[in-house]
């Protein structure tokens, strides 16, 4: 199961939902939610946002990038989540190997930004 279904369940049965009666209040069926829920299918930007929105968390929760759930931060992040997320769905069209590369270019660049980020500040720190 993938973060962000674990997430979705997560919520779900927190709140008391039944997967029917959240389906109905998201508007998808509740095989959809399902399949969301078991990490068989993902759903689109626009689902994941509506899901976001319904239990007032971020999208950077339901994705798994943050385990802090508070919808209250900049919508700039939530924005580029949305992109990101959207470029990953082509993903499945890709050989195992070369989906791993590419993930493994996503974390290179991730941690090459973080330590620059680290570097800058400690250069205004001197």
């Amino acid at each position: 199961m993938s973060v962000l279904g674990k997430r979705i369940k997560y919520l779900r049965e927190k709140n008391n939902f039944s997967q029917k009666r959240l389906a109905e209040s998201l508007g998808i069926t509740n095989v959809q939610l399902s399949r969301y829920e078991t990490g068989d299918r993902n759903p689109d930007p626009d689902t994941i946002k509506k899901i976001a929105d319904f239990f007032e968390v971020s999208t950077d929760y339901l994705l798994g990038r943050t385990d802090n759930p508070s919808s209250k931060n900049n919508e700039d992040d939530s924005n580029i989540n949305v992109a990101f997320y959207n470029g990953l769905k082509d993903l499945d069209d890709l050989e195992p190997d070369e989906r791993q590369f590419i993930l493994d270019m996503v974390e290179d660049t991730v941690a090459r930004f973080k330590k620059r980020k680290a570097e800058l500040k400690a250069k205004k720190k001197k």
